[in-house]
């Protein structure tokens, strides 16, 4: 049975999250989350692979065998993130400077082959290409809010040097939140990525947990209500 759109956005968004269910990518995760303009443009560039490869390995699903089906997919995401590396070498290179060797890598990202793998040889090129913009999403959405976090805490600002990704438009971005911060040096270190981390993938949980107690108690009210039997008039 095909999934729908909204079970493809439901998962990519927040059940099947690559990034705080899936645990997939957290090298990159990890590694280039320590501002916000670092983690935007990993982000997007995962996103347009993800995209991508899903696009291409739907296309060609009934055209490959099941010996070279692996191969294809990897030549596939090697070649879009090829391009992407050119793309952000043309525009955006003093981004692509600081994200440095996490660019290629998007290559091994074992949740762009785990999708192609998954999902995309198995279904049309609209939902394929619909379940890599989700995936692509809910991973970049992590991505940023980690960034984000950690920015906000190692420096007190956020939205710092966005004009290496949006150009000279986006050079009055940045938002100074604490003023006279002296900046929390764990935030920005390795260390800091995986506290971070740590405390989003707790905070879904405790959110899951909350909503599925929330309709546990409602399903139980309208139970014990349905079962309320009365019996009205005399009985002989």
């Amino acid at each position: 049975m095909n999934t729908s759109l909204r079970e493809i956005t439901i998962n990519g968004l927040w059940k099947n999250n690559p990034g705080l269910v899936q645990l997939l990518g957290l090298c990159p995760l990890l590694g280039t989350s320590n501002s916000t303009v670092n983690a935007l443009g990993l982000g997007i560039a995962t996103a347009l692979v993800l995209i991508g490869s899903n696009v291409a390995v739907s296309l060609i699903r009934n055209a490959v065998t099941n010996a070279v089906r692996l191969p294809a997919f990897v030549m596939i995401i090697a070649a879009l993130t090829t391009c992407i590396e050119l793309l952000m070498q043309a525009f955006t290179y003093e981004l692509f400077q600081i994200l440095g060797i996490f660019i290629p890598l998007i290559t091994t990202n074992c949740m762009i082959l785990g999708r192609a793998e998954a999902f995309a040889a198995k279904n049309s090129v609209l939902r394929a290409s619909y379940d890599g913009l989700m995936m692509g999403l809910g991973f970049a959405l992590v991505l940023v809010a980690i960034g984000a976090s950690r920015e906000l805490l190692g420096t007190g600002m956020l939205f710092t040097n966005m004009h290496l990704l949006f150009g000279s438009i986006a050079e009055n971005w940045q938002v100074v939140v604490f003023a006279d911060y002296k900046g929390f040096l764990l935030a920005i270190l390795p260390p800091g990525a995986f506290l971070v981390l740590g405390l989003l993938i707790a905070l879904k949980n405790w959110i899951d947990e909350y909503y599925a107690e929330h309709i546990a108690s409602k399903t139980e009210v309208a139970s014990a209500a349905s079962r309320r039997v009365r019996v009205t008039g005399v009985i002989d």
